[in-house]
């Protein structure tokens, strides 16, 4: 049973189709209050999607690597037989909240995520800006490795997360029905996630279900007309730069730091944490400076 399908890859001329669909929705009909899509955004987000799926080639070699080697070591092993599989998915969905939270509260981890939220639009194609730089949210699924999760039965449920998650990335969905919306992640709150004003910041990172960010203080309810892009948005539709934009400010943060402690907390504090009494290095261009941690 280890012999999985590719779910992404065998789904991308799917994403493309209902990409282009929602664009004629758009043609057809747009109201005043959506951002809809725009030729440099969408070339954009498909290039850095194109570029992540290379990219993740690359680093699936050292990840495989090393859950392949914890899965040696550990004793436990869970069955893979068919009710073990809403369990998994379960404590998949559970790792990617705190991975995806994480990713919003640790600079360093932000740097690669800014990828995906650097977009002033909210649209099918904005769920394919996917970073190049996929080595930072391994370490949050080494627990399901230890506990006997096969890494490609992880793999697999990592696929099946990120699929599910392509379609709530739209405005042409507005609520689902109640109770739907009380357990599972939905297009109203996604936008909420990716709305840059203050009080929809770090907001509803489940991936499929909404009730981690219900149980763990992190829900917003989408209320007022959402926002896109970051605080302070970069301004480029150059892959290169969106791609790498956030570890140059961090790079440019270390060199003007005085002490190692400034240099950690350009590191591993949020992203608008600058040392007291010191002046911003980080140019007001560039994304994340004043992003607010979860409260």
């Amino acid at each position: 049973m280890r012999d999985f399908p590719d779910v992404i890859a065998w789904s991308i001329p799917a994403f493309l189709l209902l990409i282009v669909l929602e664009r004629v929705s758009y043609l057809l009909h747009r109201d005043d209050d959506e951002a809809g899509y725009g030729a440099a955004d969408t070339a954009t987000s498909l290039a850095m999607g194109l570029g992540s799926v290379f990219t993740d080639l690359l680093w699936k070699i050292p990840i495989a690597a090393a859950y392949a080697l914890l899965y040696t070591l550990t004793p436990l092993r869970v069955a893979e037989v068919w009710w073990s599989w809403p369990l998994v998915l379960l404590a998949q969905d559970f790792c990617y909240y705190w991975s995806h939270r994480s990713h919003h509260v640790v600079r360093v981890l932000w740097a690669s995520h800014v990828v995906h939220h650097s977009s002033q639009r909210f649209n099918l194609s904005t769920a394919l800006r996917q970073p190049w730089t996929g080595l930072t949210s391994w370490v949050f699924y080494v627990p399901m490795i230890l506990a006997g999760v096969h890494p490609a039965v992880v793999a697999f449920c990592g696929s099946v997360n990120l699929l599910y998650q392509f379609w709530i990335h739209t405005e042409r969905i507005d609520r689902m029905p109640r109770w739907y919306e009380f357990v599972f992640n939905t297009p109203s709150h996604h936008r909420v996630h990716h709305a840059s004003q203050g009080g929809y910041l770090d907001r509803n990172f489940g991936g499929i279900l909404i009730v981690w960010d219900r149980l763990f203080g992190s829900f917003a309810p989408e209320r007022d007309r959402c926002v896109y892009g970051l605080t302070k948005n970069i301004g480029t539709y150059n892959p290169v730069r969106v791609a790498f934009h956030e570890y140059a400010s961090i790079a440019r943060d270390l060199r003007a730091a005085r002490t190692w402690r400034e240099r950690a907390g350009h590191l591993f504090r949020g992203p608008g944490w600058q040392p007291t009494g010191s002046t911003a290095t980080t140019p007001a261009s560039d994304p994340a400076v004043d992003r607010l941690r979860v409260s």
